[in-house]
């Protein structure tokens, strides 16, 4: 399997580029270094042994030397080899043609206010292709005919000890060959005049141009001559199409490292369940969701969670996260933690007294039993796509609701009831390879979410006693030959064990 998933891939999601690389060259000039070039013969093992140890300690991300709990010494990042990184961009490379050239870029550091930064996040294609998580970075990998298959330039941040005093250690330019795999290093202020040059060596640019106003691709001088010059003179195609094919089926370890990030988010539910009781607030059980996740290892929550109290669950997005909850609610949490790059993404519904009401009892149970048909559904053998699972899903909702007597039609089931699909894939990103359709068969590796709902609105064509009530339950799965893998298993989903769960507090 890992062959059929290290296909490499790069540059960000659209909708992620509104702080790209490139603004790092056009204005970050006070990064300068007086050796501006590394190449890989200066980093080889053996000189590598001779730098001092609290440089060979200072990098700008965990690697074995620093955090050898955390990581094998293979593993470029926790979980996954350096030798996988390579082939990723090997089978990237491998199925392009002679002649071209492949641009990533990394974020740049955003900030909320003067001199206040948000938590750094990396693109998560330039983090699939390089493991390289410090901001300011950037690879060129130009397909060639030596025996590796291509070159792969970076760039990335000098180091600085003026500004590491401040900011923390820098990996810096030979720590990139070193650990990255770059056959060259430059400061990230070449990287204009160095992306012109290969740029005229290149037969075929592939780099993501379809980006928003308000992102630098359209506003830059190097960036306006690079899409220019690619529409005049040589093909410019975007790269993440071809990028997110590969990504979307798993590798072992990936599989593993999402695993991981399953019962760390599904053990935070848990605690969370215990937790809960009439009289906290919607932020309090956020914040020790949050809290949960990252005692047990996540960086950070993958995503701005739904905590929603009541008929706030009506709302599929709701996020304000403000109310109190109230004695005889329910209340429906949807939260992931990140771990090691890769993100969970979990619904779980539950009574905020511990005690699911009969109605409540009735409507849960009819969501649960499409839960768990639609997962045995998540299999290679059974030759099914995400739109033929949320077809299945609608159908068996509508019998569901038969049962408890809504007596609806399929399309009110679908238009108010359960407005959403059951599903999407997910991975680096939360909805993950976004460019993908849902009518592809899935594929052993592939990981998706199956979380069916029903919310019911204030309506009398519904039954009162299910008016205000919105459940939704939400797995991870990745897609088996003939068994499903439920990422989030431990993740209390049938009415007993919750019911005993919030017992327990």
């Amino acid at each position: 399997m890992l062959k059929s998933v290290c296909q490499a891939t790069l540059l960000a999601t659209t909708r992620r580029r509104t702080a790209t690389f490139l603004q790092a060259c056009v204005i970050n000039n006070h990064h300068q270094v007086t050796s501006p070039r590394i190449t890989r013969a200066l980093a080889t093992s053996a000189n590598a042994s001779l730098i001092p140890e609290t440089h060979l300690r200072s990098y700008g991300q965990p690697v074995f030397e620093t955090h050898p709990y955390a990581l094998e010494k293979n593993e470029l990042t926790p979980g996954v080899s350096a030798l996988e990184y390579e082939l990723r961009r090997t089978a990237l490379m491998n199925s392009l043609h002679e002649g071209s050239l492949v641009v990533s870029l990394g974020y740049r550091t955003r900030y909320m206010s003067n001199n206040v930064f948000y938590p750094f996040h990396q693109n998560t294609d330039f983090w699939y292709l390089t493991g390289f998580n410090e901001p300011d970075a950037a690879a060129i990998l130009e397909k060639d005919s030596s025996p590796k298959g291509y070159k792969m330039t970076m760039f990335g941040l000098p180091k600085n000890p003026s500004v590491e005093l401040w900011d923390g250690p820098r990996t810096g330019l030979d720590g990139i060959i070193e650990k990255f795999g770059a056959d060259e290093a430059f400061n990230s202020m070449q990287f204009p005049t160095r992306l012109r040059e290969a740029i005229n060596n290149a037969k075929c640019i592939y780099v993501d141009t379809n980006m928003s106003s308000g992102s630098i691709l359209s506003s830059s001088e190097p960036a306006k001559k690079l899409i220019s010059y690619g529409k005049t003179s040589k093909p410019v195609k975007q790269l993440s199409p071809l990028v997110q094919e590969f990504r979307n089926v798993k590798s072992e370890a990936e599989a593993k490292v999402m695993r991981q990030s399953g019962e760390i988010s599904s053990k935070a539910f848990i605690e969370a369940m215990k937790f809960t009781k009439p009289g906290i607030t919607e932020g309090q059980l956020w914040a020790k969701l949050d809290f949960e996740c990252r005692m047990r290892g996540s960086s950070m929550l993958a995503y701005v969670p739904v905590v929603a109290g009541g008929p706030n669950a009506l709302s599929m997005h709701y996020v304000r996260n403000d109310m109190k909850l109230r004695n005889g609610d329910l209340v429906l949490v949807d939260c992931g933690g990140e771990y090691n790059g890769y993100a969970s993404d979990i619904t779980r519904t539950w009574p905020v007294n511990g005690k699911f009401s009969d109605p409540q009892r009735k409507l849960y149970q009819a969501v649960l039993n499409v839960n768990k048909a639609c997962i045995k559904l998540c299999t290679e053998s059974h030759n099914m796509s995400l739109h033929g699972i949320h077809d299945v899903s609608v159908r068996l909702m509508k019998q569901e609701l038969d049962k408890i007597n809504f007596h609806v039609k399929t399309g009110d089931v679908e238009r108010i009831l359960y407005p959403h699909h059951v599903g999407h894939y997910l991975g680096l990103d939360v909805h993950d390879c976004h460019d993908l359709d849902r009518s592809r068969r899935l594929r052993k590796g592939m990981v998706i979410t199956i979380e069916p709902g029903l919310y019911v609105p204030y309506d009398d064509r519904f039954p009162k006693e299910y008016q205000g009530i919105g459940i939704r339950i939400e797995d991870n799965v990745c897609i088996g030959k003939e068994d499903p893998w439920v990422l989030t298993a431990t993740a209390p989903k049938e009415i007993v064990d919750i019911e005993f769960c919030c017992e327990s507090s």
